[in-house]
């Protein structure tokens, strides 16, 4: 280490004895509640609290996945998006896991199948707190794995090709995300995975002269993503109580399954009315769901309230379509697909195709809730 690099580490190093760095972490997280009173956002005390939360729980993640996690020297899985925690229409049907790698390094996963519909493990480049974005850089999916009679896989991670599963990265390549989707949660039995950073290692330990700079990627991590997903749901206002194809390109640069076609807005709806979905047909896939999130572009609480279905919960009309309704009542027996708003007015919604060749189109319409 050169004389600069020395002086560079003695000023970091100080700036966390005297607590400089703490203060301007502080700061930091204070400058991001700004995403939660941007003009167009909803002004009310429900969705400011919620917003607020949402702070809450990316700092959270971020403190996950940049301090604790952070080292990909040292992989372990966490996870960015699960019952308390959520991100940009998170799927309530996935067990989501996330993983800090680099391109630098190989990595081995060891796992157990178990029985789950599907499953995914995808790397990424890029960041939600630095390019704003996470780019693809490659994909395998339980279907590709070669499993042993006993249910157990091995899966290299590298730049380089290797022998039997094996998972691209890039030099850019800095997370692994995996996705496991349910049909039915209850009689699922998730994958089992352990990774580990094949090579040599120094040892693992809390580096000071690190540490701003980590807590300067939490806040990166919080405000970048905040703002990311209010954009989103600036430009979906454009098609209120709508599911368009989104920009599928868009959605694989925010972390999205390259298996998936996502349909996505937000839904508007008063005391009075209702919004019916109706998906007429459906190909040949591997599955599909609906969910409704709030306007933070946040799962509603699927622990307590029914809000998404999919094509294993979902009733279906005697033609094989599917009929859903989104209200603020229960609508009665004739909406067997009857989905809560859980005290909402507005928020995101997504549709997605699961493993289709194609990606019919999914109607919409609001009715007045007295004439469902």
């Amino acid at each position: 280490m050169g004389d600069g690099d020395a002086g560079r580490s003695s000023e970091a190093e100080a700036r966390v004895l005297d607590g400089r760095a703490w203060g301007a972490f502080c700061d930091g997280l204070k400058r991001a509640g700004e995403v939660i009173l941007r003009e167009e956002t909803p002004a009310t005390p429900f969705d400011r609290a919620e917003g607020f939360r949402y702070l809450t729980r990316l700092l959270r993640a971020g403190l996950e996945s940049q301090l604790e996690y952070g080292d990909p020297r040292f992989p372990g899985f966490y996870q960015l998006s699960n019952e308390t925690i959520k991100i940009g229409n998170d799927n309530p049907d996935a067990f989501y896991q996330n993983c800090t790698i680099s391109g630098r390094h190989e990595y081995r996963i060891c796992g157990e199948r178990g029985s789950v519909a599907y499953l995914s493990l995808g790397t990424k480049a890029g960041g939600y707190g630095s390019s704003g974005s996470l780019e693809p850089t490659g994909q395998i999916d339980g279907e590709e794995l070669e499993i042993g009679p006993d249910g157990r896989f091995e899966i290299r991670v590298s730049c380089e090709r290797k022998p039997g599963n094996w998972l691209p990265m890039t030099p850019e390549s800095s997370m692994l995300i995996v996705r496991q989707t349910f049909a039915d949660r209850s009689r699922e039995d998730p994958a089992r995975l352990r990774i580990e950073c094949l090579g040599d290692r120094v040892k693992a330990g809390l580096d000071p002269s690190e540490f701003e700079a980590t807590l300067e990627r939490v806040v990166a991590f919080v405000e970048g993503t905040a703002n990311g997903f209010a954009n989103w749901m600036q430009d979906y206002a454009r098609h209120p109580n709508q599911l368009p194809s989104d920009d599928q390109a868009k959605c694989q640069q925010a972390g999205g399954d390259a298996n998936i076609h996502y349909l996505q807005s937000c839904w508007r709806l008063e005391a009075d009315e209702a919004l019916v979905i109706e998906a007429k047909r459906i190909p040949e896939c591997t599955g599909w769901n609906f969910q409704v999130s709030n306007y933070w572009m946040e799962s509603l609480d699927y622990r307590y309230h029914r809000i998404h279905l999919n094509q294993h919960t979902a009733s279906y009309q005697e033609d094989g379509s599917v009929r859903m309704v989104v209200a603020h009542a229960d609508p009665g027996p004739a909406w067997p697909n009857w989905l809560e708003t859980a005290g909402h007015r507005q928020g995101g919604m997504l549709f997605r195709w699961v493993g289709a060749e194609e990606h019919p189109a999914v109607d919409t319409r609001v009715v007045p809730f007295s004439e469902l």
